[in-house]
């Protein structure tokens, strides 16, 4: 039985639409790769997503 419930996420970047994959329990800020918009920040649980999710993955 896994009781791990963190996912990684498929998220698009809103400011240049690059893709790319996020763990959705960062402890620390995820920046795009591409031009540096902030993609998520840690909460102290779940990441708070400031962008559009694209896929949940297992």
């Amino acid at each position: 039985m896994d009781v791990t419930r963190s996912k990684f996420l498929k998220v698009k970047c809103n400011d240049c639409q690059n893709e790319q994959i996020i763990f959705g329990n960062a402890t620390t800020r995820v920046d795009c790769t591409v031009c540096g918009r902030t993609l998520a920040e840690p909460s102290g649980g779940k990441a708070i997503i400031k962008t559009q999710i694209l896929e949940v993955l297992d």
